[in-house]
C-alpha cells in the first residue's frame, strides 16, 4: 500500500485484513482485542507511519486528557518546582495540563476556569488561595488543592506545623538570641500557617525572645525583595551584637535574606542564622547554601494525581460514583546546612585545615 500523508482507519483495516471496529476498538478498547490481534495492528501502525486524531478522539469520546492548573506566580521556587514536576508526570499518567497564574482577584481567577470548564478538562489543580473551596466544589468537576484552604474539597498539604517546630527547633538549638518568623500578609486561612503556629509554640515552650514580621510582600521578586532586605537591615539595626535566628515562611524569602546580606557584609555574617521552607533547588544553588524544611514535592505530585485520577475514574463509570473528600499530609525533611549549624563555618575551616 502507498504510504499517505494521512493514515485513515480504514487504511488500517484494508493493510491489516480486519473491521474497522475492530480497529476502532484497538484505540478505545485494546483489552477486547487478543495480544496477537493488538501487536498485528500495532505493526500496521508503525509501517503506515500513523498519527493518531487527538481532536478526532476527543470529539468521539469526550475525554480531552488534559487537567487545568491553576498557581499563584511562578517566581515563588515552590510553585515553579512544582508545576515542572506535574508537566513530568505525562509519561505516566497521559494527562497535559492547561495552566493559568492567579492568585490575583476572585473574577479573573473565575475567568480562568470558566476558560479551563470550556476546554472540557477532566480535572483541576488548584494551588492559588483566591477563591473558596465551597465555591471549588459546587463546579462539579474533580478537583485536588495543595497548600491552601480546603474544608470542601480534596487537598494534599505538608504537615506545616512540623515543619514550623522543626524548623525553630534547630534555631533555638544554634543559641540565638532572638528568633525572627518572616511571612507575607494572607488574607485567606491556609495550611502553611502552621508554620508560624510550630514557630511560636517552640519561641513560648523555650522561653525565647522572638518576633513574628508579617507584611505585605507584593506580587513580584524585585517588590519582595525590597520589603525583605528591608525586614533584615531593621533587625540588624534593633538587635545589633546579637545572635539572629531567621526562618522565612518559604525558600524564595530565605535566598533574598542570603543575597541581601552577603551583598551587605560580605559573607554570611556569623551574627545571623537562617532557614528557608521548601526544599527547592535554590537553597542549595544560592551563593552560601541555607538550610530548609523540604516539602517532598514529588510525594505531594504523586499523591495529588493520585486523588484526582481516582475522582475522574469514578465519573466515567457506568454507575457514576462520588468520590469523598480525602486530605492526605506530607511529612516535611529538615535539611541542615551552613546557615544554621552552630558555628559553621568556624568549623569548617578548622577542619579544611587539619
Amino acid at each position: 500500500m502507498r504510504l499517505k500523508n494521512k493514515v485513515t482507519f480504514d487504511d488500517i483495516a484494508s493493510y491489516t485484513g480486519f473491521s474497522k471496529t475492530t480497529v476502532s476498538r484497538y484505540f478505545n478498547n485494546p483489552d477486547s482485542l487478543t495480544a496477537e490481534n493488538q501487536a498485528t495492528i500495532a505493526r500496521a501502525l508503525k509501517k503506515l507511519n500513523y498519527h493518531e486524531n487527538k481532536v478526532g478522539r476527543i470529539l468521539a469520546s469526550g475525554h480531552t486528557e488534559f487537567i487545568g492548573l491553576i498557581v499563584p506566580n511562578l517566581y515563588m521556587h515552590f510553585f515553579a518546582e512544582t508545576l515542572q514536576a506535574f508537566l513530568a508526570t505525562y509519561n505516566r499518567y497521559g494527562y497535559k495540563f492547561l495552566v493559568f497564574e492567579g492568585n490575583r482577584t476572585e473574577d479573573e481567577e473565575r475567568r480562568y476556569i470558566s476558560e479551563l470548564l470550556a476546554y472540557n478538562v477532566e480535572g483541576m489543580i488548584v494551588m492559588s488561595h483566591t477563591i473558596p473551596s465551597e465555591e471549588l466544589a459546587g463546579y462539579g468537576i474533580p478537583l485536588v488543592t495543595i497548600e491552601r484552604e480546603d474544608r470542601c474539597v480534596s487537598s494534599v498539604n505538608t504537615d506545616n506545623l512540623m515543619g514550623g517546630i522543626q524548623a525553630t527547633s534547630l534555631l533555638y538549638k544554634n543559641n540565638c538570641d532572638i528568633l525572627f518568623y518572616i511571612d507575607g500578609i494572607n488574607d485567606h486561612i491556609v495550611p502553611a500557617q502552621g508554620r508560624q503556629i510550630g514557630f511560636e509554640q517552640i519561641c513560648q515552650q523555650q522561653k525565647i525572645a522572638h518576633e513574628v514580621i508579617l507584611r505585605e510582600i507584593g506580587h513580584s521578586y524585585e517588590e519582595s525583595y525590597r520589603v525583605i532586605s528591608g525586614s533584615i537591615d531593621d533587625i540588624a539595626i534593633r538587635h545589633s551584637g546579637k545572635r539572629k535566628g531567621i526562618f522565612c515562611a518559604n525558600d524564595t524569602y530565605a535566598s533574598m535574606v542570603v543575597t541581601h546580606l552577603v551583598r551587605s557584609y560580605g559573607s554570611f555574617p556569623d551574627d545571623f542564622r537562617l532557614i528557608g521552607f521548601d526544599g527547592s533547588p535554590i537553597s542549595a544553588q544560592t551563593v552560601v547554601p541555607f538550610s530548609t524544611i523540604g516539602q517532598q514535592i514529588d510525594k505531594i505530585v504523586e499523591a495529588t494525581m493520585e486523588l484526582l485520577i481516582e475522582q475522574i475514574q469514578n465519573r466515567t463509570k457506568r454507575i457514576p460514583v462520588e468520590t469523598p473528600v480525602r486530605h492526605k499530609v506530607i511529612t516535611p525533611v529538615l535539611i541542615c546546612r551552613d546557615t544554621s549549624r552552630p558555628d559553621a563555618f568556624l568549623e569548617r575551616e578548622r577542619h579544611r585545615y587539619e
